[in-house]
């Protein structure tokens, strides 16, 4: 796991300009394991140990929910044929199919739907978008409990905002009822170490971190001193990336295409269930 020290200068990527900004911060193995959380994109095809599942979903469970509403769900996918359907439709991101645990988490509205109905009780809230937000913040509060808790286990994770990509599709394939969305997926299993998955540089804290009201403009000079992190990190990893953070960053918000078809959400939402009002 390493220095907490360590891990917060690559976190930072202070590798040469390293100053004595985050020595002697309070730490233990938990700041540790958070601190020295990587995406992985490769998997060993090892089977989980019994019970994984139900001690990360235990653990999900765990994480705050708005007024107790307990507004998500989540499929845990292991069978490799659904993998390989969802992987085509996120990108063909082979780590989907490597990983022994695919999990998509969903926004989900049916139950208070159900539950409602079957008492004859109204529901016209559920038709606001206020509760699809709330909805998608608990899928992704919970999610994030489970990522935690399966890096102290020794497995890794990543991500996947692609299956928003066809959202209809993957509602198909999981028999998703109306009023549930599958905000991402999460790919679980043992880190294939032959792929070295380096920790990567974040913005530098005085870019995110506002004392008291939020300053624009003051950020300039650290998001130049990210885009050189960012080169230099790439540099390190042998990746071979042209441009900086910037450069990346507008890319990917440039026009509706860039936004690999998500730009029809709100048309989506709306095809499966949601009246977003």
């Amino acid at each position: 796991m390493g220095n907490q020290t360590e891990l917060l200068k690559q976190r930072y990527g202070v590798f040469d300009s390293y100053t004595d900004i985050y020595e002697n911060l309070p730490g233990n193995e938990t700041t540790a394991s958070l601190l020295s959380h990587r995406s992985i994109r490769a998997y060993l095809p090892d089977d989980l140990p019994t019970g994984t599942l139900e001690i990360l979903i235990a653990a999900a469970q765990s994480a705050s929910t708005s007024s107790n509403l307990q507004t998500w769900s989540v499929v845990a996918v292991e069978d490799r044929d659904r993998k390989e359907e969802l992987a085509k439709l996120a990108g063909n991101q082979a780590h989907i199919r490597q990983s022994p645990l695919f999990l998509v988490w969903l926004a989900d509205l049916a139950r208070l739907t159900y539950i409602a109905d079957s008492r004859g009780l109204p529901h016209e809230g559920l038709n606001f978008l206020e509760m699809f937000l709330v909805a998608a913040i608990d899928a992704g509060l919970a999610a994030q409990n489970a990522v935690v808790a399966a890096e102290s286990l020794g497995l890794g994770t990543v991500y996947i905002g692609a299956i928003r990509n066809n959202p209809e599709e993957v509602a198909t394939i999981l028999n998703l009822p109306p009023h549930v969305f599958a905000v991402f997926g999460l790919c679980v299993g043992y880190p294939n170490p032959s792929v070295n998955a380096a920790i990567k540089p974040r913005l530098p804290q005085t870019a995110v971190l506002h004392r008291e009201t939020y300053q624009l403009a003051a950020q300039d000079e650290d998001i130049s001193r990210y885009n050189q992190t960012m080169k230099d990190f790439y540099n390190l990893q042998n990746m071979n990336v042209t441009g900086d953070w910037t450069e990346h960053s507008t890319k990917r918000v440039a026009s509706a295409e860039s936004l690999s078809g998500r730009w029809r959400l709100q048309e989506i939402l709306q095809n499966l269930g949601f009246k977003l009002l």
